[in-house]
């Protein structure tokens, strides 16, 4: 975690102290349930629950354990036996390692999981304010970044909102199946332990039994919740780079907030560059980086190995954390970003009313041209207008092939702007509800 892209919530899920406290939870709600079914006394559970859990683990201690023991689940045992005493030998009773790591992970990945749906809901709020504001402000709709037809500002951010529903619909599922606990001892089996205990230890920390878990959770979830941080973090990208292009100065239709103070350059005063979003890109690279990992994490040998266990101590604190802190950044961006409604009218009228080829096209073949003649009827007159020699609609006005067929009046009706927004209403309305 680079404390330049971490925010203190995400980063407290990961921290050692709150890592050791789940451990301890774990362990002693499986106490508590030895304890209810006659395996261990009832008063051993009690005093693991009264002497550990207001305790500070000392991480020093625990660290120092483990460069003798050489495994880091013994080494807090050790030091939870130094805390709790000769009662301490009822911990741990007939679970393994894995239970213990799996269930904790799966308890962070949930946790990130709740602040990563709060982020999304700030995101999608302020597209949706930013959407309305600019329902019906035309700008024009590229496709290969050339001058297409008109769209809106709004239906811009209305798109990006339909997007970040379905990232959030998609990160609930993916906290949903990382919900699950294990506590099924070596190999899985519940040889040594008994299933209610686990079932006691899932309900206490707010997960379901695995249904089978081997000696680990099976991979192939956590590979599913890491692919949706990932495809989330591509969403944030592809804002973010809408956001670097319409910033362009020769396009300059939105703009990132630039604060008094700020500077741009330290070369140039003059520069005002999009640092914002193209953090956000490198942001989502690295998010996206950890999806491979994960997949490749699925593949163990046999019950259990510790291949995944390396990457998986990276990749969960930096994929949540990382994307934690784009998701903020990308909110902040939309809120307070700068539209410049003015430079898109002068965009879309730059082309010289090109961007209505295709009703004068249609039009035509309406009234009886083939649409082969058709087409090349309305290119022939589009293409000096890109070379600037002219205006679209005198051109067509003055082609005696066109004029066969239309009237002035009929192609001047096909340059109305209207015309292209006269559905905004419908598509807001499947992104955000009749409200």
């Amino acid at each position: 975690m680079i404390p330049r892209y971490t925010r203190p919530e995400m980063a407290s899920i990961w921290e050692p102290q709150a890592r050791f406290k789940i451990w301890f939870e774990i362990e002693a709600h499986a106490a508590d349930a030895l304890a209810e079914l006659g395996v261990i006394p009832k008063e051993a559970a009690r005093t693991i629950w009264a002497k550990g859990k207001d305790a500070t683990f000392d991480v020093a201690r625990i660290d120092e354990i483990e460069r003798e023991t050489k495994h880091d689940v013994i080494a807090f045992l050790t030091h939870l036996a130094e805390i709790v005493g000769p009662e301490a030998r009822f911990v741990h009773q007939g679970m393994t390692s894995s239970d213990v790591l799996d269930t904790c992970l799966n308890v962070q990945l949930k946790r990130a999981a709740d602040l990563l749906i709060a982020d999304l809901d700030r995101v999608l709020a302020a597209l949706k304010t930013r959407a309305f504001e600019h329902k019906m402000t035309p700008t024009i709709g590229r496709s290969h970044g050339i001058h297409a037809e008109p769209v809106t500002f709004g239906l811009k951010l209305a798109y990006a909102h339909a997007e970040f529903a379905r990232a959030r619909a998609r990160l609930v599922a993916a906290r949903d199946e990382i919900s699950t606990c294990a506590i099924s001892g070596a190999v899985g089996t519940f040889a040594q332990i008994d299933p209610r205990v686990e079932e006691h230890v899932a309900k206490a920390m707010g997960l379901r039994p695995e249904p089978v878990s081997t000696q680990v959770i099976p991979r192939d979830r956590h590979a599913m919740y890491f692919a949706t941080l990932g495809v989330i973090a591509a969403s944030v990208e592809r804002l973010a780079v809408e956001v670097r292009h319409l910033q362009r100065t020769e396009v300059l239709e939105a703009e990132e907030f630039f604060s008094e103070g700020q500077k741009g350059s330290s070369a140039m005063p003059h520069k005002r560059n999009p640092v914002l979003s193209e953090n956000l890109s490198g942001l989502s690279r690295m998010v996206r980086a950890y999806v491979t990992p994960a997949l490749e994490n699925v593949a163990l040998w046999h019950e259990r190995d510790i291949s995944h266990s390396s990457a998986e101590r990276m990749m969960g604190p930096d994929a949540t954390v990382t994307l934690d802190f784009a998701l903020v950044r990308l909110a902040g961006l939309i809120e307070k970003l700068l539209v410049y409604p003015q430079n898109m009218q002068k965009n879309l009228d730059r082309l010289g009313g090109l961007v209505h080829s295709q009703r004068v096209l249609i039009a035509l073949t309406q009234k009886g041209a083939s649409r082969e003649d058709a087409y090349k009827f309305v290119q022939r007159n589009a293409m000096p207008v890109w070379r600037g020699e002219g205006d679209f609609q005198t051109l067509l006005k003055n082609d005696p092939d066109v004029k066969k067929y239309m009237s002035d009046a009929e192609i001047e009706e096909k340059f109305d702007l209207g015309y292209h927004l006269k559905h905004v209403d419908t598509i807001f309305k499947r992104v955000f509800g009749e409200a």
